[in-house]
């Protein structure tokens, strides 16, 4: 277990250097979007349209911020529930999705289309939210402007802390850590 810095785009050879366990500060753009924004992307997929940003090397952050203060970019910014997008996932790992931050268990379908498309999930402390909108310097939002606090930003971080929770090759804190405690 290591602590990196990575600078997006995440790309596969980036990915494949992520383990299980490595506390990693992420520099650049990474996107947020909930519940509602994944809907849509999905049934944007499903019509064989294009998504309203690049999503190939991405990191999408489960996110549904709160309004920024006055000179702020944006409110407080915690993690969401990750088992809410489970369903909506495969479609973006399938368009090339390298990232995705939130809290909380996957299950295994996500798991194992992580695996074959060598994709990672990143844990944000929850309860955190303040602490991690000060790593975010800029929020735009970019699609799905009438989802209000669910709709999709473009946010430029820098050293954004996580945890890599389960890699690539599907190694996943959840399941290794609970067993040490186990009796």
């Amino acid at each position: 277990m290591a602590m990196k810095k990575i600078q997006t785009p995440l790309t596969t050879e980036k990915v494949l250097g992520l383990k299980a366990g490595d506390t990693v500060y992420i520099t650049g753009t990474i996107y947020g979007a909930r519940d509602a924004a994944h809907q849509r992307m999905v049934e944007t997929l499903n019509k064989e349209e294009k998504l309203p940003f690049d999503i190939k090397d991405a990191i999408l952050y489960y996110v549904g911020p709160t309004p920024a203060k006055p000179g702020k970019p944006i409110g407080s910014a915690g993690p969401t529930t990750s088992g809410r997008m489970d369903d909506l996932t495969v479609p973006l790992l399938e368009q090339g999705l390298k990232g995705m931050i939130g809290k909380g268990l996957r299950n295994k379908m996500v798991i194992e289309e992580m695996k074959k498309h060598k994709a990672v999930y990143f844990a944000a402390i929850g309860g955190a939210g303040a602490l991690i909108a000060s790593t975010i310097r800029k929020a735009e939002v970019i699609a799905y402007e009438d989802l209000g606090p669910e709709a999709v930003q473009r946010l430029e971080v820098v050293d954004f802390p996580a945890v890599v929770v389960i890699d690539s090759e599907g190694n996943n804190l959840y399941e290794t850590e609970r067993r040490k405690y186990q009796r």
